[in-house]
């Protein structure tokens, strides 16, 4: 989707707009407008020496990329509930990894071959409940395609094995890419 200028120049925008939030400046602004045509959203993930610290996103892309980056780079640096605000402490030790997702496509997990683990994201929803989850997620805890289908129903507050009982589940395919 994305060319190595272009995934270089999404970094550092995430990079610069979460410094910005941390240190309380005036946020990074993109120096050129991007859009991807396909990308459904963007998700900014930061960790801490390899530990989550934050991750936040959109589904529906409000402006350009790079300002849907810059955003949620903000957003996971300041408002992730799971975690406090990042402090300057941490920035010398945060790595950035950003996915841009891809069309969704309603499947029928139980069909072989739905969701592949590593390539598809998952998104699983019932009514105004929706939970999602990224494609590195299930490759990097070793999940199967069951628990990668009962951890996105969880992540969306509904029973593990609502995708087994009328739940929605839509996969997509991601560009994820970090520094």
């Amino acid at each position: 989707m994305l060319t190595d200028a272009r995934k270089a120049e999404l970094l550092r925008l995430a990079r610069e707009s979460m410094t910005a939030q941390v240190l309380g400046r005036t946020p990074a602004t993109a120096e050129q407008p991007l859009e991807v045509a396909d990308a459904s959203g963007v998700f900014v993930t930061i960790k801490r020496r390899g530990e989550l610290r934050g991750c936040l996103g959109t589904l529906e892309c409000r402006g350009s990329l790079a300002e849907d980056v810059a955003r949620c780079a903000r957003d996971s640096a300041s408002r992730d509930p799971r975690f406090p605000p990042i402090t300057r402490g941490e920035l010398p030790d945060l790595s950035i990894e950003i996915s841009v997702l891809g069309p969704l496509e309603l499947v029928d997990p139980e069909q072989p071959g739905a969701v592949v683990i590593g390539r598809h994201g998952l998104v699983v929803e019932v009514g105004s409940s929706r939970g999602l989850l990224l494609p590195q997620v299930a490759g990097e805890r070793s999940w199967t395609v069951g628990e990668f289908l009962e951890h996105t129903c969880r992540k969306a507050g509904l029973p593990p094995h609502a995708w087994k009982h009328g739940a929605r589940v839509f996969r997509f395919d991601a560009d994820v890419f970090g520094d």
